[in-house]
């Protein structure tokens, strides 16, 4: 490898990563650069895990999206293990899938029909029951080599600080669009019932409380409706 070319492409990438505008933008240029930077690397994709549901984010190949569901029908597979074991290795590297695996008995043949030969899985985040993670995928047998798993674990680096900033500035979002549709409620109640602000939020609160059903979802029926069932 280059390691000089493959430097100047890296901080071009991460200078890409940063001008992304979107959650999905940024996971697909991550992909995109994985596909573009790793060698071997025939496919890629991030995989977040939700207890047990799979989730396939900015795959570059529907073998991705194919071996992920996969993984989720079995209940087995390396990102499985990744997801359990979270205190344990942040990268995994997988050979050759076209041989015997005893470790994924059920997942390993099905895998190889897909044209899986080897993988390599890096860890993103793990956040109470999820887990994400940045997969490569190639169709040869000991395509990976350590110098493929030194890029993709400094690609993952990156990647995992964008995730984490997508991800933050998509809460933000969403923080900033609730208190919006609280603040538009409380209006039509103050409005239609001549409460004060305090008075407002105290009807949304109770209610909130005596229904069990969250603040923001409350503020959404009265902006819906005009009122409260």
């Amino acid at each position: 490898m280059d390691w000089g070319r493959f430097a100047q492409e890296m901080a071009s990438m991460a200078r890409d990563l940063l001008a992304q505008d979107s959650v999905t933008a940024t996971l697909e240029r991550v992909t995109a650069s994985a596909t573009e930077l790793v060698d071997g690397c025939d496919a890629a994709g991030i995989l977040v895990l939700h207890g047990r549901q799979v989730e396939s984010l900015a795959p570059t190949h529907q073998m991705v999206i194919d071996n992920d569901q996969l993984q989720e029908r079995m209940g087995e597979g390396p990102c499985f293990d990744a997801a359990r074991i979270s205190t344990g290795e942040r990268v995994f590297r997988i050979a050759d899938l076209t041989g015997e695996q005893q470790r994924w008995p059920a997942y390993a043949p099905r895998a190889r029909e897909l044209g899986v030969g080897s993988m390599m899985g890096f860890l993103l985040y793990t956040d109470d029951e999820d887990f994400g993670a940045l997969n490569l995928y190639s169709r040869r047998p000991g395509a990976f080599s350590e110098t493929s798993e030194l890029a993709g674990w400094l690609l993952a680096s990156h990647a995992a600080v964008a995730f984490s900033a997508a991800r933050t500035h998509a809460q933000m979002e969403r923080a900033v669009a609730t208190r919006h549709t609280i603040g538009e409620a409380m209006g039509i109640l103050m409005a239609s019932h001549h409460l004060t602000e305090d008075q407002a939020f105290d009807v949304l609160r109770r209610y909130s409380q005596q229904t069990n059903t969250k603040l923001r979802d409350v503020a959404r029926q009265i902006c819906a409706q005009g009122h409260l069932s």
